[in-house]
């Protein structure tokens, strides 16, 4: 064997090697990729509406407001392998992030799954405060404990599930309030909060410790504005988690509850956090979540104005970017696009 030929054969063997071991090395990375999009005025997997309202009049509209999602491989048990990630790495609709910034360290991948479960469950509430708000329509709030910091005051005298009524015997109904009246108080100072469980109303007395963070005094408790609606509001979207399709609930819920259409034909999707005051938030996996909308026939992406800038710089052509600021803003924002009368806010 001649000596080109014995090297060439040599870096034949090395490359196959390589190869062998690429395919099989697990590396700590995931890949995000554009799942897939859902109607807010259609229906869900089973047929069902997807957002469905009893006890209040509701109008018709044929049209498309789709919220995106993102899908993803890999992960702690199940990580991708170093040629799956440089083939994401080269793929224009793909992006190869670290592990820890979809499973952080300190949580597993059941919790991971538990808090983005919880987000979207917080999000529908959120969503449908801020439509109802919008729409001027009065919504009452209570303060729920959502859970109990082990070893803290709390833990053994407060339960996930009792509404907190008032704090050193003033009534409260939101978070905001509760927080304000605790920044009052230095850390080893007693609270005394009121609450009701199970319909039942109590009082109890804890001293306060700090936070983790050593800077504010705490009792060990993480609570939730809840609202109470005049009607009734079902959101089914399945084993979807995340917060990012606030926005679009919010806005299908007012088309649902007003005569006429916020789409009048247009095929928009979106994407956004809100809060119960209709404000939009950014969300992650912008890339991935425009080529999902432009897939499945999207003219129009409504874009929180914090990911204006990575959304125009990756824009898939035909689709146009609207910037979403508020609620408010962005009803007007589609009116002046879907009538054309009046500005509309770009990213571009």
């Amino acid at each position: 064997m001649s000596r080109r030929a014995a090297t060439l054969t040599a870096a034949s063997v090395i490359v196959i090697v390589l190869a062998i071991i690429g395919s099989a090395m697990p590396v700590p990375y995931v890949a995000l990729m554009p799942g897939p999009t859902s109607n807010t005025l259609g229906t869900n997997d089973k047929g069902q509406p997807l957002i469905r309202i009893d006890g209040r009049q509701t109008y018709p509209d044929g049209g498309h407001l789709n919220f995106t999602t993102v899908t993803y491989r890999g992960g702690p048990g199940g990580r991708i392998d170093l040629f799956t990630a440089l083939r994401g790495w080269i793929a224009g609709d793909t992006a190869i992030v670290p592990e820890e910034t979809i499973f952080p360290e300190d949580e597993s991948p059941k919790k991971v799954d538990e808090e983005n479960t919880r987000q979207m469950q917080d999000s529908q509430q959120s969503a449908e405060a801020a439509a109802l708000h919008e729409l001027g329509i009065p919504v009452t709030t209570r303060v729920v404990v959502d859970g109990i910091q082990k070893g803290r005051p709390a833990d053994g005298v407060l339960k996930t599930g009792d509404e907190i009524t008032a704090v050193d015997g003033a009534k409260v109904t939101n978070v905001a309030e509760v927080t304000g009246t605790m920044a009052k108080h230095k850390i080893g100072d007693s609270v005394t909060l009121g609450y009701t469980r199970a319909g039942k109303a109590a009082t109890t007395t804890l001293k306060t410790v700090a936070t983790p963070s050593g800077d504010r005094a705490a009792v060990g408790v993480v609570i939730s504005d809840q609202y109470k609606f005049p009607f009734k509001i079902d959101i089914s979207v399945g084993d979807i988690g995340g917060p990012s399709a606030g926005l679009m609930f919010s806005l299908a819920i007012i088309d649902k509850l007003t005569p006429g259409s916020l789409t009048r034909g247009t095929f928009i999707a979106g994407t956004g956090t809100i809060t119960a005051k209709g404000e939009v938030g950014p969300i992650g996996g912008i890339q991935q979540k425009m080529i999902a909308a432009r897939k499945a026939g999207a003219t129009v992406f409504l874009t929180p104005k914090d990911n204006c800038p990575d959304a125009a710089a990756s824009r898939p052509g035909g689709l146009r970017l609207v910037r979403a600021d508020t609620l408010h803003g962005t009803v007007q924002a589609l009116n002046a696009l879907t009538t054309g009368k009046g500005d509309v806010p770009t990213c571009e």
